[in-house]
């Protein structure tokens, strides 16, 4: 089906259902019918919850909502914020991946609201008003090109409480660009929003890359570098482990 923003795929097969978005066919969402868990980088917004402050979390790039089903889950006391600018998209999440589920109040208290509408509009009624901010934004397979500016970060800044981190999934890098080319610590420096958001939040920003048969996006985490073994040991397994893999950015003179 076709939307203003998007041409929607939903593939359904014995063991997952899939949610593929414009001409890229990419896949924005995953549901497997036996297990919650995917293998990729929706798993990773899973560990937000730990290390930061009591409060709202806001999922900007809900799409189908794969990280909102794990977080819940794991987290089922979590008040979470879903933004999405494609309505269509939303409620084809509500017919075939159980989002409407996700916006009934668990036993603990936990929901999903979810809001329709362009994440980059100012509001005063978002100033310091989110924990956590998880960031998925995407289209035709590229990271939105405002991700990659610094301005976009210190405005979105505004939305977090003290203490608030976001956490971002970067996407990949240039197809011209080889990783071999940096030391393995500096590999961050060839994705741009990592870059741009080293510039907003310099020395607070850390980074991992997923592994290849996970597509290798970066992902980025500001604020403070967390104490990993702490981190480590309040998250279920095997986001245990991967929370290890986490590293402060270096110095950005060279960028």
């Amino acid at each position: 089906m076709k939307s203003d923003y998007n041409d929607i795929i939903i593939v359904d097969t014995p063991k997952s259902r899939m949610l593929l978005l414009d001409s890229t066919h990419n896949v924005h969402s995953i549901l497997y019918k036996g297990q919650k868990w995917t293998g990729s980088y929706w798993d990773e917004f899973a560990s937000l919850p730990a290390i930061v402050p009591k409060g709202p979390i806001a999922i900007l790039g809900l799409g189908g909502g794969t990280a909102a089903h794990l977080m819940l889950h794991l987290w089922p006391s979590l008040q979470l914020e879903g933004w999405e600018i494609d309505e269509i998209l939303i409620d084809k999440a509500r017919d075939y991946f159980g989002l409407s589920d996700l916006e009934k109040t668990t036993d603990s208290g936990g929901v999903l609201n979810v809001h329709i509408g362009d994440v980059f509009i100012p509001s005063e009624n978002l100033c310091r008003r989110y924990a956590g901010i998880v960031v998925d934004l995407f289209s035709e397979g590229k990271v939105l090109p405002q991700l990659e500016e610094v301005s976009t970060w210190l405005e979105l800044q505004e939305r977090l409480m003290p203490d608030g981190r976001f956490m971002v999934n970067c996407g990949g890098i240039d197809a011209d660009s080889s990783p071999e080319s940096l030391l393995s610590d500096e590999a961050w420096l060839l994705n741009p929003t990592l870059k741009a958001l080293s510039k907003a939040f310099p020395g607070q920003l850390s980074w991992k890359r997923m592994p290849k048969v996970s597509g290798e996006n970066f992902m980025a985490l500001t604020g403070p570098m967390p104490d990993v073994e702490s981190w480590s040991a309040s998250v279920a397994s095997p986001l245990s482990t991967n929370v290890k893999d986490w590293r402060p950015c270096g110095q950005i003179s060279r960028i």
